[in-house]
């Protein structure tokens, strides 16, 4: 089993973002984040906002994706996010002012408070995700 991986597809509405091998995936799912490991049993779970992590041939690759569904069947991920970058295509000076203007923001309703919530997860999580490249 050693020597068995997990094939890797993360897709977003406008493109597939990654296709690769991994020994080892890490998903940000909206509970909590989930190893996978080839050979797991079938699963379907939501995501949250997050970084995908895949242990590929020595190499770690990480992508930030926002939110979505992930699958596992037969030693395949299949990813479907709406939204999906890799660190290098992250603007940093972007995402920082991002998070600035979140946390300025004044949320006096429920749901203009998850609506901030939200935006403060996605813009650090981006930072975080390229900050660590």
């Amino acid at each position: 089993m050693a020597d068995k991986t997990l094939t890797c597809s993360v897709l977003t509405p406008e493109r597939a973002v990654l296709e690769a091998q991994a020994g080892f995936a890490a998903l940000p799912a909206y509970d909590g984040e989930v190893g996978i490991l080839p050979g797991r049993a079938p699963l379907l779970c939501r995501l949250g906002v997050g970084i995908v992590r895949l242990q590929t041939a020595g190499d770690v690759t990480r992508l930030f994706v926002d939110a979505g569904f992930a699958e596992v069947h037969d030693d395949k991920v299949t990813i479907l996010t709406e939204h999906a970058l890799a660190p290098e295509e992250v603007d940093v000076e972007a995402e920082r002012a991002a998070l600035a203007a979140a946390r300025l923001r004044k949320a006096t309703t429920p749901q203009a408070q998850q609506t901030r919530q939200r935006e403060l997860a996605r813009a650090a999580t981006k930072i975080k995700l390229a900050s660590a490249g």
